[in-house]
């Protein structure tokens, strides 16, 4: 089975190696350059004394007339090139003690050779290549001699050895104990990033298995913890709609049970004679079979606005003429129920872009609520005011009321206030659900307040169309 490193393990080994390539290319950069510099050095060193020697071969061309009195005799050649301060081969110890010119510590002897004027080889090292560098001896104005130098291309003394060897060394641990910083800080920020990442991981687990009360703890105001708030919203936000996702299947079964048992009763006694095909048992079942139209009609249009797939034909329309026209349908409903309808509303028109047939969807709905659910010898004002380019209209009914904290959920679909306001005099729960989305719509808003009236207050607000009176 292969074993595939986690996410800690990348991210470690990702720095630990970034740090240790820059700390190799530091290194080698620093040994690089030290060379350089440590070659450049002594092959300064050996131009200086390449300078010295030419006048010192000057003089002794012009005391013997020639180069003669040094071919084959290298005794005569060191003596001349050997630095001042050197001891001479016949020196004492005491006088041998006394150290040498740095560049002989690189064998410049050795590589010095002497030339004469048509660049032909007198004595010296007889290798020379094209890099060797050129001093011209001049006897009285004339060239009669060349001192040729081959460059210093690597350090081959014992000191210059032991000296580079020291600078090794010290880049080595110097690289050494980056590297082992490297790893500690590879380590401690690996632990430091992922442990809230992995507890993020380990909650979405446990999320996507059904656990929706599963939350991180928020312990850092950067993007890790904005991420730790983000999965708790998205968890609540989870929890919330699985609850609403049963309730919701509980309320649509048990609004749905309800008209069928009413219609299988109904049926069931007409077939077995208990009661008579009268047309009040006609209309019983007419009434039944309309109750379950109209919940399946709700259903669908409220599945339609969740996802927005509703229709809308909108164009500029006054809404407190559409307003009127839906109350004027609504004045007999309200009379049979002894509840007095009043509206104060202007006389002038305020045009909103919007679609009239969801209007009136949106108004028969809340008047509908208000016919249902108001005591009878109650009252319900409607008003409508206009500001800042924003048509506000108010529902007030009277009693009963609903608890203030149930009023946020008044919107919520199969959501009914108290336990009396239930089927027989409500309706599905469905209508103040698709109200809200007709509102949102439209880009404006709704909510529910206590009314003054003992009741609850429903504000509509819309933003009217330009040019609309204020």
């Amino acid at each position: 089975m292969t074993i595939r490193p986690g996410i800690t393990s990348k991210l470690f080994f990702a720095i630990l190696f970034t740090c240790v390539v820059a700390a190799v290319a530091m290194a080698t950069a620093m040994r690089t350059s030290f060379n350089e510099g440590f070659l450049g050095y002594l092959n300064e060193q050996e131009e200086q004394r390449l300078e010295a020697l030419a006048p010192t071969l000057a003089q002794a061309y012009e005391e013997n007339g020639n180069w003669d009195f040094l071919r084959d005799n290298p005794r005569r050649w060191f003596s001349l090139i050997r630095p001042p301060g050197m001891p001479a081969a016949d020196a004492t110890p005491a006088e041998r003690r006394q150290p040498p010119p740095e560049s002989d510590l690189t064998g410049l002897n050795l590589r010095v050779s002497l030339l004469d004027a048509q660049k032909n080889l007198v004595i010296g090292n007889p290798r020379l290549n094209p890099n060797a560098k050129l001093k011209a001896v001049n006897v009285a104005g004339q060239t009669v001699g060349w001192v040729a130098l081959v460059p210093f291309q690597q350090v081959s003394t014992g000191a210059a050895l032991r000296f580079q060897e020291q600078q090794l060394k010290a880049s080595l641990v110097i690289g050494g104990i980056v590297i082992l910083l490297a790893a500690l800080v590879a380590w401690l920020l690996a632990r430091m990033l992922l442990a809230p990442v992995k507890h993020i991981a380990d909650s979405t687990h446990r999320l996507a298995a059904g656990d929706y009360a599963s939350r991180v703890a928020v312990s850092s105001k950067d993007e890790l913890g904005q991420l730790a708030e983000d999965f708790n919203r998205l968890a609540v936000t989870l929890d919330k709609n699985e609850k609403l996702r049963r309730a919701f299947m509980a309320d649509v079964s048990h609004e749905l049970r309800t008209p069928l048992a009413v219609l299988k009763g109904e049926l069931e006694a007409l077939q077995d004679g208990v009661r008579p095909l009268t047309p009040a048992a006609i209309h019983s079942l007419q009434a039944e079979v309309a109750t379950l139209g109209k919940l399946i009609d709700d259903l669908y249009e409220l599945s339609l606005s969740d996802v927005g797939a509703l229709s809308y034909k909108k164009a500029p329309v006054d809404v407190l003429e559409v307003l009127h026209m839906t109350a004027d349908a609504f004045q007999d409903r309200f009379a049979q129920q002894a509840i007095a309808l009043e509206l104060r509303i202007p006389d002038h028109p305020a045009i909103c872009h919007a679609d009239p047939n969801r209007l009136r969807q949106l108004f028969s709905n809340l008047l509908e609520n208000s016919v249902r659910y108001t005591d009878a010898g109650g009252n319900l004002i409607i008003s409508a005011i206009m500001e800042q380019r924003m048509l506000k209209l108010v529902f007030e009914d009277s009693k009963p009321g609903v608890p203030d904290h149930m009023l946020p959920q008044l919107f919520e679909r199969f959501f009914r206030g108290e336990q009396s306001r239930n089927r027989g005099t409500g309706g599905a729960g469905l209508g103040l659900a698709i109200s809200r989305n007709i509102v949102e719509a439209h880009q404006g808003t709704i909510a529910a307040s206590e009314s003054p009236l003992g009741g609850v207050r429903i504000t509509v607000t819309l933003p009217m169309a330009n040019g609309a009176p204020t």
